[in-house]
């Protein structure tokens, strides 16, 4: 991969394209794990609306938990681009599976790392690293997903603690989680400058949580719609000041897009290596398809949109790791990426043809994983208002 490009410029930076060789360690351990681990699974898994949940603690034992998060607190450091190294692995095997690490590591432990106290740090840091806990990110409600300033879940201050009703909806790790990272109102200020951040452990009484079955793609995925109804937390469950839960929940997905995206990586570069190897083996008018142009015109496509996702995503990481500016960079990778997997697992089902559409072959599962990667985290209409209005000044919201 990349092996004859040393460097791209943009602006003044300077990012070196080839991997070091803990980076190559890194990316071969991933590669091993998934397929021992996940591929052999995925389709069941799939089929059964239910990943093994014993992956979560080989995912804690293998050090992919704790990527980026020092050691200190139980983690396996490392940089951002080993990061979307492994998450691209991950969204090659089982997107669901890359779920598990994008969420409880990418927008709740790095969140936690970034914001939290001391206490919050060592309380919750090493059992989500380890993958003894789970962590789920509650911020789309039933009527607020693009706009989730406007969220109407409440924290109302009572004495020394904070009582939480409302409705989380589509939350990831949701029927699995210990911990949720939950976003509230929690003053009477409008708009996003009203929402507080609280990390309220799953168990605590008046939360109840509910299955979202029958999704077209990530069926795999333990989604969940979450209910509040007189939740007590203590204030020390605060993350960050209060009324700036907003810019956490920001942050943390500013990030999150950029895991989204390495992962999007990972799919098409699943139907790139399905359609390589059907259209190698599949023979219609006499040859196999693949010597048929407008067969390997459906490749090709793919194959550039894997490469241009990587490096806009890679970017991304390069970005993160150097302490500059990168939500917008995120928001491109993301964007491109996800739209890239779409257009990638549909030209590999058309290589397959009607086999494609049944699912004893891998790239029906891949367009269905591929489609939701446009809608969470940002739409991607969102992404291209984030764009826009960086590069006009000119805010559409």
């Amino acid at each position: 991969m990349y092996t004859g490009l040393v460097a791209l410029t943009w602006g003044d930076a300077v990012m070196n394209l080839e991997l070091s060789d803990e980076q190559e360690a890194v990316r071969r351990l991933a590669r091993d794990f998934v397929e021992r681990e996940v591929a052999p699974h995925a389709t069941a898994w799939d089929r059964a609306e239910e990943v093994d949940r014993g992956i979560v603690r080989k995912l804690g034992e293998v050090g992919f938990l704790g990527l980026t998060v020092d050691e200190e607190y139980g983690g396996s450091g490392g940089d951002h681009l080993s990061y979307c190294l492994v998450t691209e692995e991950l969204g090659r095997g089982d997107s669901s599976v890359r779920g598990i690490v994008s969420v409880s590591l990418g927008l709740v432990a790095k969140t936690v790392a970034a914001w939290g106290s001391e206490e919050q740090k060592r309380a919750w840091l090493p059992g989500l690293t380890s993958g003894e806990y789970v962590g789920c990110f509650g911020l789309t409600e039933p009527g607020t997903g693009s706009d989730a300033g406007r969220l109407t879940t409440r924290a109302v201050r009572d004495g020394d603690d904070y009582v939480i009703d409302g409705t989380k909806m589509f939350i990831t790790n949701g029927t699995w989680a210990d911990v949720v990272l939950l976003f509230a109102r929690s003053t009477d200020a409008p708009g996003h400058r009203g929402v507080s951040a609280f990390l309220v452990p799953a168990d605590t009484p008046g939360l109840t949580r509910r299955a979202v079955h029958g999704k077209l793609g990530l069926r795999g995925q333990a989604t969940a719609e979450l209910v509040l109804e007189g939740v007590r937390v203590p204030a020390s469950a605060l993350l960050g000041e209060e009324g700036k839960g907003f810019s956490v929940a920001m942050s943390a997905l500013a990030k999150g897009r950029m895991s989204v995206a390495a992962g999007c990586v990972g799919i098409a570069r699943a139907a790139l290596d399905a359609a390589v190897r059907y259209a190698g083996e599949r023979e219609q008018f006499g040859k196999p398809i693949a010597g048929h142009q407008l067969v390997q015109e459906l490749i090709s496509d793919i194959a550039v949109d894997v490469d241009a996702a990587r490096l806009l995503t890679w970017r991304v990481a390069d970005l993160v790791d150097r302490g500059r500016p990168f939500a917008v960079e995120s928001s491109k990778a993301k964007l491109f990426a996800s739209e890239a997997a779409v257009r990638a697992a549909n030209n590999a089902l058309q290589v397959f043809g009607g086999y494609g559409y049944i699912d004893e072959y891998p790239v029906g599962k891949l367009l269905r994983d591929a489609r939701v990667m446009t809608l969470y985290e940002g739409t991607s209409q969102i992404q291209k208002l984030v764009i826009g209005r960086d590069l006009t000044g000119v805010s559409a919201f």
